[in-house]
């Protein structure tokens, strides 16, 4: 029977990111079955993969540590013992099946070789019947004597090792997919993953984020005050917020898949940090509480309120991976009183500020795993940051190639977002940036063209001031681009 597994558990085995193995797939070398690629077909486009160390993997995990601000990776720890446990139990079960199955066919190969043996003499000793039986005898002999290094056997073992680390969870209707790790909440690994499940307090109280288990087991992490009915837990209703993954599974569960699904929110938050950038320009860090994170799609916006009635709608720039900790550009101008109330000394870390929210449909298609091309002007990389950290924490965007006009040109020196550009470019080698030294649309569609010489493949994500992206997508849509492949945020000038 050919062994299947999911394209993340395959991504993961192999040691690349699950955005390869979808390259793979849209190139013909790996063919799915439902969704899902067998172990002979892995193995043969990933041959040179070495099964015996996890340097691969490890680096996977680097790029989601250093590439995108996630705490949860810098804690990650071990499963809880109860956990543990039942991992271990459900593994055990799986290799009692693979010994059963290799001991009935160890006995099969025995009563072949009775059966060769007992034929009578053909008289020819090269007939087919003698040459198999001594085929047989001695092809045995061989294995017993020197056993062959099975890359499909070292692939389950290493497969079945990561299984007690980390179990694997896919959501049904959607499709996504996204790994518990340690003794996280099946909600935080899915807020981590850059998924938008349902969910209001994320405290157990609200039961907004209840799903139903389809198959796997899970184990609570806490009590909760919602209560299920008797008929809710025969069904397999969980709140994902207050239990974790024991086996794989496979979830049943409200997601929001547009803007349109995601609900107004106002939350009381707090000032976290202030960095001054630029003289003019002011990296502020906005901390929700515990108990009520923002939802919110990445490259939207939302409006921040001070405690004296001063307000501004800015770009969230950054993932709703690290939801908790709300990145914002601040940019100093005249007649702007909220940012003159955060250069000024009355804002400090802890003072409180509400946020209204998500706004905008500036998003990743996440639907489209073609290589993504962003170009931003000035303070445009805000929301692109957050469309870019998104796309890395989905893994599945093929590659992604930014063009930013930076203050002083080039991106990798500017103070303003220059260590994150360095972080990515550094961890990714699917991440390239472009500096734009203020040339014309048409420098910036030659520039674009001699990259990507068929842009009708790529999608295309704008930011900045209207003067400068909306002639800009004129020009890619007379190159070929189809409309559903431009998205476009202006902003401000």
């Amino acid at each position: 029977m050919t062994q299947l597994l999911s394209l993340s558990r395959s991504a993961r085995l192999a040691g690349v990111t699950r955005a390869e193995i979808q390259k793979r797939i849209r190139r013909g070398e790996l063919t799915t079955f439902e969704g899902e690629i067998a172990v002979s077909d892995l193995l043969r486009v990933f041959p040179h993969v070495s099964l015996d160390n996890d340097d691969a993997l490890e680096r996977v995990q680097r790029i989601k540590a250093q590439a995108v601000p996630r705490t949860h990776y810098a804690d990650a720890v071990l499963p809880s013992p109860e956990v543990l446990v039942a991992r271990l139990r459900a593994m055990s079960a799986a290799l009692v099946a693979k010994v059963s199955a290799l001991d009935a066919a160890l006995a099969l190969l025995d009563e072949v070789e009775a059966r060769l043996a007992a034929l009578p003499p053909q008289g020819d000793p090269d007939s087919p019947t003698g040459n198999l039986a001594d085929w047989l005898a001695q092809a045995r002999r061989d294995l017993a004597a020197a056993p062959v290094a099975d890359s499909k056997a070292q692939l389950f073992a290493r497969d079945t090792f990561l299984r007690l680390v980390a179990a694997n969870v896919k959501i049904i209707p959607s499709g996504h997919e996204f790994f518990v790790e340690g003794t996280e909440s099946i909600l935080d690994a899915s807020v981590r993953a850059g998924l938008n499940l349902a969910y209001g307090c994320s405290s157990g109280n609200c039961g907004v984020c209840k799903a139903r288990v389809i198959s796997g087991e899970v184990s609570k992490t806490r009590d909760h005050d919602y209560p299920l009915s008797d008929r809710e837990r025969q069904m397999g209703y969980i709140l994902a917020c207050s239990s974790t993954a024991v086996t794989d599974l496979v979830l049943e569960a409200a997601e929001a898949l547009s803007v349109d699904d995601l609900p107004r929110q106002e939350i009381r938050a707090t000032v976290g940090k202030k960095e001054l950038l630029e003289p003019d320009l002011l990296g502020l860090q906005i901390q929700t509480p515990h108990t009520q994170t923002l939802r919110f799609m990445a490259g939207q916006r939302t409006l921040l309120r001070l405690e004296d009635g001063t307000a501004a709608e800015l770009p969230i720039a950054s993932c709703p991976c690290d939801a908790r900790n709300l990145q914002f550009l601040v940019r100093r101008r005249p007649g702007n009183p909220f940012a003159e109330a955060l250069f000024g000394e009355g804002v400090q870390p802890g003072h409180l500020v509400t946020l209204e929210g998500p706004i905008g449909r500036f998003v990743l298609d996440e639907s489209s795993p073609e290589p993504a091309v962003f170009i931003a002007f000035g303070d445009g990389i805000a929301p692109v940051r957050g469309l870019i950290e998104h796309g890395v924490s989905i893994d599945l965007i093929e590659s992604f190639h930014l063009y930013w006009r930076a203050p002083g040109g080039d991106p990798l020196a500017s103070q303003n977002q220059g260590r994150w550009c360095r972080a990515m470019k550094d961890a990714l080698d699917n991440f390239f940036v472009t500096p734009l030294l203020d040339p014309s649309t048409e420098d910036i569609l030659a520039l674009v063209v001699a990259d990507h010489p068929e842009p009708a493949s790529r999608r295309f994500y704008l930011a900045g001031p209207a003067a400068r992206i909306e002639p800009l997508a004129a020009g890619l849509r007379d190159l070929g681009v189809p409309e559903g492949h431009l998205s476009l945020e202006a902003l401000e000038d």
